[in-house]
């Protein structure tokens, strides 16, 4: 292989003080600014408390727990949402009624939203239609990771009943 020889030529003074490039970018940020100044009516500015934007229709929403009839919640701690959950971040604390024809039920329920992707597989992993992400609402930003953790109390608060009848049967 040869190698290929390149002569480069001397710089001037303006190129090595970068004032050609300088100069180009002032003029950018000054037509920028007189455009934003005077042309107010080609900026898409939305008036945030007083105009949301709206959310598309399949946005999901916060997970919410739904409850039986009863007043007892729907989730039956089988952890099917959490071994589906990608991000690992539903954690579930099972504990048992001491009663074999009852199902077991979650002693703590708690999502982490800081690690939570939104992808809906818990409610798609669920067979008792216990968690759902129709809320509608976003999770609301905060200043601790505390915050942004809900647990099995805030999840039923979002809840309403469940309509749903597993396998066509009663609760």
């Amino acid at each position: 292989m040869a190698t290929i020889q390149v002569t480069r030529g001397e710089l001037s003074l303006a190129e090595k003080l970068y004032i050609p490039e300088v100069m180009r970018g002032v003029a950018i940020t000054t037509r920028q600014l007189v455009k934003n100044v005077f042309g107010r009516k080609d900026i898409a500015t939305r008036q945030y408390p007083d105009v949301k934007k709206p959310y598309p229709e399949r946005f999901r929403g916060r997970h919410r727990l739904t409850w039986r009839d009863d007043g007892s919640v729907r989730c039956v701690a089988c952890m099917l949402c959490s071994t589906a959950c990608p991000a690992n971040c539903i954690h579930i604390v099972a504990g048992d009624k001491g009663d074999n024809t009852v199902e077991k039920y979650p002693v703590s329920f708690e999502i982490d939203l800081l690690v939570c992707v939104y992808c809906g597989f818990c409610e798609e992993a669920c067979p008792c239609d216990a968690i759902r992400m129709d809320s509608g609402k976003h999770p609301m930003p905060s200043f601790s990771r505390d915050k942004q953790r809900i647990r099995k109390v805030q999840l039923l608060e979002e809840g309403q009943p469940s309509t749903s009848h597993p396998g066509g049967l009663g609760n």
